[in-house]
């Protein structure tokens, strides 16, 4: 699947900025310091960026602002569980190819790349986990190493008693209550 721009009509446009930071102003521990007038201004200057955005709250992601590093600001799905219009997918274009029966309709890595999205990290997941408590009931597939994925195998991860945890299981397979969380740099 190929990357696709997302145009947005100006009524969607002015109902995702109001979304946004309706999110941003409500969950102020995600982004100490940061000031939604300059997100904005990004933002309106980023048209693909916010097409990716809309793609993110549209499949359910909840997303919304978790840092800021070299004059970008960082994007993660912040949806209490995996974002539910991404779920019941295996990991990637290869996994759903060598699937012979019941194959999913998609993989993460396919939807990621037609939002414009990434996938986000072990490392990120990790630190998205620091600012509340996600996945209790749901996983999310993870940035997988090649070396794990030439073998087959591809990263999910969830949260559960208290603790994140990372585990394995065949890029190939897909479950109701997994998807996947993605990241945009604006």
């Amino acid at each position: 699947m190929e990357k696709g721009t997302i145009e947005l009509t100006l009524e969607q446009r002015e109902e995702l900025l109001e979304t946004l930071k309706a999110r941003f102003e409500k969950n102020r521990n995600r982004h100490e310091g940061m000031d939604w007038e300059k997100v904005q201004t990004k933002l309106e200057g980023n048209p693909e960026k916010l097409g990716s955005l809309f793609e993110m709250e549209r499949t359910g992601g909840e997303p919304d602002v978790v840092g800021h590093e070299n004059d970008e600001y960082l994007f993660y799905d912040c949806s209490k569980e995996t974002p539910k219009g991404r779920r019941s997918i295996c990991y990637d274009r290869e996994a759903l190819e060598s699937r012979k029966k019941h194959k999913p309709e998609n993989s993460a890595m396919d939807m990621a790349n037609a939002m414009g999205i990434e996938l986000l990290t072990e490392e990120q997941y990790r630190a998205l986990q620091k600012l509340g408590e996600f996945d209790l009931k749901t996983s999310s597939w993870v940035k997988t190493p090649a070396a794990i994925r030439k073998l087959g195998g591809a990263l999910f991860c969830d949260r559960r008693y208290d603790t994140v945890f990372v585990y394995h299981n065949g890029a190939d397979s897909y479950y109701g209550v997994r998807g996947f969380r993605g990241s945009l740099r604006v």
